[in-house]
């Protein structure tokens, strides 16, 4: 049978697992929305200095790739600093 614990050592213990769980699940959704965020930023600058240039759609293609690269660094930098915990 189980023991049945009194007071409120049971409850703390499940309190504190449905927080951790619930900061990493927030932790990873401010992760890929940073990375959605560099790609969003990159296709909004590239589209800015077309219109600027008049070099429709090279920029808007290089600013993509480097919002890409950005996300993926960002994303990088942060899987390095979580497994260095």
């Amino acid at each position: 049978m189980k023991e049945i614990t009194s007071g409120h050592e049971g409850i703390n213990a499940v309190s504190d697992s449905v927080h951790r769980r619930v900061s990493e699940h927030v932790a990873a959704g401010a992760e890929s929305g940073a990375f959605f965020g560099s790609i969003m930023a990159g296709l909004v600058l590239g589209a800015l200095a077309d219109k600027a240039l008049g070099w429709y759609p090279a920029m808007v293609i290089v600013g993509i790739i480097t919002g890409s690269i950005v996300g993926f660094w960002r994303m990088w930098t942060i899987a390095n600093r979580d497994n260095a915990r």
